[in-house]
């Protein structure tokens, strides 16, 4: 499942993508007077304090869809905090679905059998069968150290998902007010050369950036962020768990 697990991680870049790779500015002259929310700040000093807001959360929830670099639809549903406990769903192409969990030093996985079938594919049939029958439905686990969940399990770290924000200078400008699930919102558009992206930051309450939406050729997709600072309903799943390390997997 590593390329699903890869999959998750550009998901999480391209969030950042609209920050990180936006070309340093200076001021923008339509934001020499801002009025309204955040009255007095250039649509860069929202931006850099949407990224301060959002990098100091302990946790935070994580909903969206990317496109992968094969082209493959990534949709990801997932709370995570900076204790390394994350839990959620994922899947590729509406193609079934994996849920996940991770507490401690264990990840918990859980694959339905469309998802399962999707991603051997090329595989023959009776293989594909026999990891159908061993697989779906079940939760699984294995160690989050070990080289088969090492990169879901950097994910599962807020902090490491995200790095990126720190020092960044935005040159974004100032939109129109919007609402994102209801709450209230300004509108502020990056450009990195053909790529736009437009960013949702909150303006009531910490300004956390609510939602990025990506016009990229390489990570296209939205990702919307909620539930700050609220606990992960990460815990041992109940009932029998197969140990995908005892079995060699």
């Amino acid at each position: 499942m590593r390329r699903t697990a890869l999959a998750a991680l550009c998901l999480a870049a391209a969030a950042t993508a609209s920050l990180t790779g936006c070309l340093p500015g200076g001021e923008d002259k339509a934001d020499s007077k801002p009025k309204g929310p955040f009255a007095g700040l250039t649509g860069g000093e929202i931006a850099d304090r949407a990224v301060e807001a959002t990098s100091n959360a302990s946790s935070l929830r994580m909903k969206g869809d990317i496109q992968d670099d094969d082209g493959s639809r990534i949709d990801l549903d997932m709370a995570l905090d900076k204790k390394g406990r994350c839990a959620g769903t994922m899947s590729a192409n509406g193609q079934g679905e994996a849920e996940l969990m991770m507490t401690g030093d264990t990840l918990y996985m859980k694959y339905d059998e469309k998802f399962l079938r999707a991603q051997d594919e090329d595989a023959p049939k009776e293989e594909t069968d026999g990891v159908v029958a061993m697989l779906a439905g079940k939760w699984t686990k294995m160690s989050a150290k070990g080289s088969d969940a090492k990169d879901m399990a950097s994910f599962c770290d807020l902090d490491t998902v995200l790095a990126d924000f720190q020092d960044v200078s935005s040159d974004a400008t100032r939109g129109k007010t919007a609402t994102v699930d209801g709450t209230p919102a300004i509108v502020l558009h990056e450009k990195d050369g053909k790529d736009t992206y437009t960013l949702y930051v909150a303006t009531e309450g910490k300004p956390y950036l609510l939602k990025v939406i990506s016009k990229s050729a390489k990570d296209p997709g939205t990702v919307t962020f909620s539930d700050f600072d609220t606990p992960v309903p990460a815990e041992t799943p109940k009932g029998k768990i197969l140990d995908l390390d005892a079995l060699g997997g």
